[in-house]
């Protein structure tokens, strides 16, 4: 068991939305995330950057409780959400704990996941009927105002093969945000996608940051968006941030060699 007052948590209205506490990911004999320490605060639009191998995924695939963690705490909303308090220590979440915790958790992935038999607003309307209980006419109600909010109202009773790229990934996104989360997870949601449509879902992305009261969590590629979108940018590497800060700070007066070796070839070849 691990003592609760070795991970401290700051609570009332300075507590981060997420904290990473002393975090390590380990695959075999491979470390992956080396004693992770992260805070994002509520509200706060944070890209995470890299090379591939370097960790970004699996810092949202844990945070979605995907992976488990070998070390450390993972808390949302001031709560622990690895870890349970019990008799005043912290173990192990067990499946129930986990279950409620992602509830406040939303995430999009690079390839949609959308189910295939499925309408764009039968999707969005699965896991609030199923999993939060919600009336059938109600999550109706909200799909189709979030599908109408990334576009999408007049293809709700389209299946996905009927949709292109960018709108499957629109309707992911519609979908994530029908679960009402605290905090969005987007993973490289343009990597998959042609270049004449990444514009679009970009669009969506810069409208909920901008005018939604979200938290979100952004692995990207796409430099210039996460330069002109992000409040912090995080560059990963070799399983640790190697750097961070503002991203007039990371893109314009990057401080560590390889925040400056990655930028140099990544701006270079686009």
């Amino acid at each position: 068991m691990e003592d609760i007052n070795q991970y401290p948590v700051t609570l009332g209205e300075n507590a981060p939305m997420v904290r990473f506490q002393n975090v390590t990911k380990r695959y075999g004999d491979l470390t992956v995330l080396n004693a992770l320490n992260l805070e994002i605060a509520a509200n706060e639009m944070v890209s995470i950057i890299g090379p591939s191998g370097s960790g970004k995924t699996t810092v949202l695939r844990m945070l979605m409780t995907l992976e488990e963690i070998d070390e450390g705490v993972i808390y949302v909303d001031g709560k622990p959400l690895t870890h349970m308090e019990k008799n005043g220590k912290l173990v192990r979440a067990d499946k129930k704990h986990l279950r409620q915790g992602r509830g406040d958790i939303g995430m999009c992935f690079q390839h949609f996941n959308l189910f295939p038999h499925m309408t764009a607003l039968e999707n969005c309307i699965e896991a609030p009927i199923h999993v939060l209980g919600m009336k059938k006419g109600e999550a109706v109600d909200r799909a189709e105002e979030l599908l109408g909010m990334v576009g999408l109202a007049d293809k709700k009773d389209q299946h996905p093969i009927r949709l292109s790229g960018g709108q499957q990934q629109r309707v992911a996104i519609a979908r994530a945000l029908c679960m009402r989360p605290k905090v969005l997870l987007l993973d490289e949601v343009t990597s998959a996608l042609d270049p004449e449509v990444i514009g679009e879902v970009l669009e969506v992305i810069r409208t909920l940051s901008s005018e939604h009261n979200l938290t979100i969590l952004m692995v990207t590629h796409q430099m210039g968006f996460a330069k002109e979108i992000s409040d912090r940018v995080c560059f990963f590497y070799g399983g640790e941030i190697a750097e961070q800060g503002t991203p007039d700070q990371i893109f314009g007066a990057p401080q560590n060699e390889r925040t400056q070796q990655f930028l140099s070839a990544v701006l270079e070849a686009s």
